[in-house]
Formats: structure tokens, sequence, C-alpha cells
């Protein structure tokens, strides 16, 4: 597993990791919302998505999904409408003032139940049509002709798996460690609104993309 190409993958998929993206707006919001616990089962949720995209890739389902229109397009609209669902749920939460992210004292966090940012996070990734685009054109690029194709490809999520954890948890720290900040609830009002209409134009722009040809 350990060859020519692991170091490149390594460093590729470092670097893309930490571009900001759905990902690290979503274990932003759930840390803010929440505490790092959210964060962290957030960040876990959504990388464990990598592995069904690399099982996917591997198997070539991804290459149906790319090849039929119709399948990509039902994909595409599906993950579009979670993005803006999620997002219309943060402008609701913005508008009425609800949702403390912190109490204002002590930075006490108010965590959702446990199943809360395992759904959010495994859905916006598993749902991401990107993302399948992403696994399907860059894994084979670290696949040796000779190697399994799924062993080698879950161990390439495996490592994904880690960096982006790293990362994301890194992220989701920093932003717990905010606590007098999280717990204004104006803050948390304007919080709640911007990630709302960024999730909502992700959400839209991606409905509106044209299948690649």
């Amino acid at each position: 597993m350990l060859d020519v190409h692991f170091w490149p993958f390594v460093i590729a998929i470092t670097l893309l990791s930490m571009t900001p993206g759905v990902d690290t707006l979503l274990v932003i919001r759930n840390t803010a919302r929440g505490g790092v616990r959210d964060g962290v089962l957030t960040s876990v949720a959504i990388c464990c998505g990598l592995f069904v995209h690399a099982t996917v890739s591997a198997l070539g389902i991804s290459l149906i999904l790319l090849q039929s229109a119709w399948a990509f397009s039902v994909l595409k609209l599906v993950g579009a409408g979670y993005l803006i669902w999620l997002g219309m749920s943060g402008l609701t939460a913005a508008w009425r003032g609800t949702g403390r992210l912190m109490a204002a004292m002590g930075g006490e966090r108010q965590p959702m139940p446990i199943w809360r940012p395992l759904r959010e996070g495994l859905l916006s990734n598993v749902l991401n049509p990107k993302t399948v685009i992403f696994y399907m054109a860059f894994l084979p690029q670290f696949i040796a002709p000779g190697d399994p194709a799924l062993i080698k490809s879950l161990f390439l999520a495996g490592v994904h798996f880690v960096i982006a954890n790293l990362w994301q948890v890194a992220v989701a720290v920093t932003v717990g460690s905010a606590g007098r900040w999280l717990g204004s609830r104006l803050f948390a009002r304007a919080l709640n609104g911007a990630t709302g209409a960024v999730l909502i134009a992700l959400g839209v722009r991606l409905a509106l993309e044209r299948q690649p040809s």
C-alpha cells in the first residue's frame, strides 16, 4: 500500500482537506451550536462518508452515475435539497433568535441529541455528487494497475479519514474555545443567518450546475 503514489496522495489530500467548503462550514456551525462534542461527531460522520464513496468508486457505480444523466440529476437534486434544508433551518433559528449556541455565563454547551450531528455530517457527505466525481477522478491516479482496487480505495479513504478528521477536529476545538463570543445571542443569530445563507446558496448552485460531460 505504501508505494510511490502514497506520499503525493497524502500531500494532495491534506491540502484539499484544509480547503474551506461545506464540510468545514458544517463543523463550525455544529460546534458553535452544541460545543466541541457536536463538532467532533459531525467531523467523524462526514469522514465516514468517504468510505461509501471509495467503495462506490472502486465498484464502478460512480461511472454509472456519471454516464446516466437521470441518476446523476437525482443524486444532485437530493444533495442540493438537503443543503437548502440545512440552510433554511439556520435562517429560521436566526429569525426567531432561538438555538443560542452557548450560554452567556461560563460558556455552557447546549449539545444536540447525539444522532443529529452524526446524521447531518454523514448525509451532507454521502449526498454530495461532487464527492462522487472527486473520488472517481482522484483515487485512480494513486492506484497501480496491479493493485486490488477496492482494498486500495478503502485504504486511501482511511488515510483521508484520518487527515480530514485531524483538521476538522482542530477547527472544532478552535471554535469551541471561543465560549464568550459564542455565548452572545446576537453572535448566535448572526452565525445562524450567515451559515444558513451560504448553505442555501451552495445548494442552489449545486442544483443549477450542469452534469459534467
